[in-house]
């Protein structure tokens, strides 16, 4: 067979199994037997591996996993994945309803109900009929780039019939059945079990060797056709049977829904249903169904108008609190955790949840021993709600609040209904230090989780933050340590490295001052400029700056007067870590905003409300989430509802997002 002989074959091959590949996993249909499926792919794979140059990135060989990858590339979101509110009840959905009535003028309004899958938020980006990429919510502007992962999952179509560029966004999930296939693999091979599906479905797109995600057994709905009205959709309902139409499994539980009756109908039968769809999902959602609609009804900054989640409420589920056991933070603070029988609540096995402090404990009236009702907080937080003492047999035990700490021993201070140790050399308070200083908010050093430095930190190469800047010296010995690799060392060291370029408030943040959060640290690194200075400030200095209250103040000068923490920070002088801000700091203090405090609210076009705030707060001015008589400027875009109201109240200057612009373009010069 010469190449172009090949080149025919290999298109043939393609068209046949991607048609089988959709009979199967999509329609659930099949049309050959396994036997013949894996002839013809065996045959493409023989032909592509003598002519490589035949084998594009969408061929149905990939589905099984190609190369092992370094990383995740960013890509940018076209259009941002924007997250929905939230509806917990009927009042909230009736309100929901009524809103969208009112903006729309209308007495009825059709909307699409579907069910709220509890995966991996994914979208999808073809052209000329072919996958392109697909790359992961992320933060809504930016994702990853996890193509070679995604197309793993043989539901998904690596080419469709419309030749039109189109984006669809859905879930990436694990069905419980493969959920529970593979916990009994890794319970043969001695490995930790999974928790839940989502998390499972996450960590397996995640996974940098494309094989381990194709043998995760994953799945996924697509339920959004991004820019639908320009392929021709008026409607959703319509754009979802359009994906079905290019091959896409879309969840056939979704329908169309005449009005809020209807809608609430829907909750109510699909709140009993869940349990029963072999998969997880943790609400619904609802839709209005015209698209043309969506405009009027707009977005806030954060949601569309035009959407909801309805979350169901949390289930309850009873257990054995089996014993209560300590755990101390980085300030020292310690609290009391409840060792619970595993039970699986909400798609995840539970056998811990915090007990928040004594007093909690006391309030509550548990006993360890005690049968308790546990559910998850928010759907997320292990949460021990009660305790039954009906069910109590007298063996039943109160639990005793220890005088020293769990990890080294020293005695423990209660301070306002908290217990904490003030060793500064405990173990557990170094460990959550270090894990705090190189966290995403603080100094972001990417591959320093907790379970590696605590694993660093147990091999006695970092004792505390300074000496992560030293782990080169033992680079040779990690990388006999188990999991670990020249790759990985490397990439580890790199970062770390990087981390010494980090701007003040990064390592403000860091050092895990009290008081002081990220927002805090950016505050004061933009006033002083360098971490030097901190060292001669006095509380009545610190309190001259906005949102320093003395609580904060006192912390500051008591963090920055230890002799313990200044040698920290000469150790972390010494490795060579920046101490200025390095933000713009050549503020136009003649600029309209310069030393305003300003509050946003409504829906803006231009700018994310989060783009805005540091656009403003970059030039000097200070955001405030509330309207008071200290407010000198709202910016109100559409719908802006109770701050405007409270705002034309109090007499305060009112500026729409075009005004607002208008002063930040001049003084930018354009």
């Amino acid at each position: 067979m010469d190449k172009q002989q090949a080149f025919e074959r290999v298109r043939e091959l393609t068209k046949l199994l991607d048609q089988w590949t959709y009979e199967y996993y999509v329609l659930d249909n099949p049309s050959v037997s396994d036997a013949e499926f894996d002839r013809h792919m065996n045959e493409l794979i023989l032909l592509e591996e003598k002519y490589p140059d035949l084998r594009s990135k969408t061929s149905p060989t990939q589905r099984v996993g190609g190369a092992v990858q370094d990383s995740f590339k960013k890509i940018p979101h076209k259009r941002l994945m924007l997250s929905l509110g939230n509806a917990y009840n009927e009042d909230d959905l009736r309100d929901f309803d009524r809103k969208v009535k009112a903006a729309l003028g209308k007495d009825t309004v059709d909307y699409v109900g579907e069910v709220k899958i509890d995966g991996l938020g994914m979208s999808l980006v073809y052209d000329a009929g072919e996958l392109q990429y697909c790359v992961t919510r992320g933060d809504g502007n930016m994702g990853e780039d996890v193509t070679s992962n995604v197309i793993t999952i043989s539901s998904i179509p690596l080419r469709v019939k419309e030749k039109r560029p189109f984006e669809v966004r859905g879930e990436v999930y694990m069905p419980l059945s493969s959920l529970e296939k593979l916990n009994k693999a890794r319970l043969e091979a001695g490995e930790p079990l999974l928790a839940n599906a989502r998390n499972a479905a996450a960590g397996s797109i995640r996974q940098l060797d494309p094989k381990i995600a194709a043998s995760r057994g994953l799945d996924a709905f697509w339920y959004y056709l991004v820019n639908a009205r320009e392929i021709g959709h008026r409607f959703h309902h319509e754009a979802l049977d359009f994906l079905d139409e290019q091959g896409f499994r879309t969840n056939k539980e979704r329908r169309v829904l005449h009005g809020i009756e209807e809608v609430l109908a829907y909750v109510e039968e699909y709140t009993a249903k869940r349990s029963s769809l072999g998969y997880d999902i943790d609400g619904l959602v609802i839709k209005v169904d015209d698209i043309d609609d969506y405009d009027v009804l707009g977005y806030t900054a954060k949601t569309p108008k035009w959407a909801i989640a309805y979350k169901f409420p949390p289930l309850e589920v009873t257990t054995k609190l089996k014993d209560i056991f300590l755990t101390v933070g980085r300030t020292g603070r310690i609290t009391p955790n409840a060792v619970l029988e595993p039970v699986r609540v909400q798609g995840s096995l539970v056998q811990r949840a915090t007990l928040n402090n004594e007093d909690f404990i006391k309030e509550k009236g548990l006993l360890i021993g005690d049968t308790v009702v546990l559910r998850k907080a928010a759907d997320v937080i292990p949460e021990v709600v009660r305790p039954l003492p009906e069910r109590r047999t007298g063996e039943e035990r109160p639990f005793l609040m220890s005088e020293t700490c769990p990890e080294c021993g020293g005695p423990l201070t209660k301070v306002q209904g908290l217990h904490y140790c003030l060793n500064k050399d405990c173990p557990s308070r170094k460990i959550e230090g270090i894990i705090h200083y190189a966290s995403r908010d603080a100094m972001d050093i990417d591959g320093l989780g907790s379970a590696v430095i605590e694993e660093l930190f147990g091999e006695n190469f970092i004792k505390d933050i300074p000496d992560l800047y030293g782990l080169y010296q033992h680079a040779e010995e990690i990388k006999e340590l188990d999991g670990w690799g020249d790759k990985a060392v490397t990439n580890m060291l790199d970062a770390i490295e990087e981390s010494k370029k980090k701007s003040l408030e990064k390592l403000l943040f860091g050092l895990g001052i009290k008081e002081i959060g990220a927002k805090t640290a950016k505050i004061l690194a933009r006033r002083f400029h360098s971490l030097d200075e901190f060292f001669n400030l006095s509380e009545e200095d610190l309190l001259k700056v906005d949102d320093i209250g003395p609580v904060a103040a006192k912390s500051i000068v008591s963090f920055f007067a230890d002799e313990h923490e200044r040698e920290i920070i000469e150790n972390l002088r010494k490795n060579g870590v920046n101490f200025s801000y390095l933000g713009t700091d050549q503020v136009d203090v003649t600029n309209y905003f310069y030393g305003k405090t300003v509050v946003l609210t409504g829906a803006l076009v231009h700018y994310t409300r989060n783009e805005l705030t540091a656009l403003l707060e970059g030039i000097g001015a200070k955001v405030s989430g509330s309207v008071s008589k200290k407010t000198d400027v709202v910016i109100a875009g559409s719908d802006a509802g109770s701050k405007l109201v409270k705002a034309q109240e109090l007499g305060i200057l009112v500026i729409d997002e075009d005004t607002a612009i208008a002063h930040l373009s001049t003084l930018r010069g354009n």
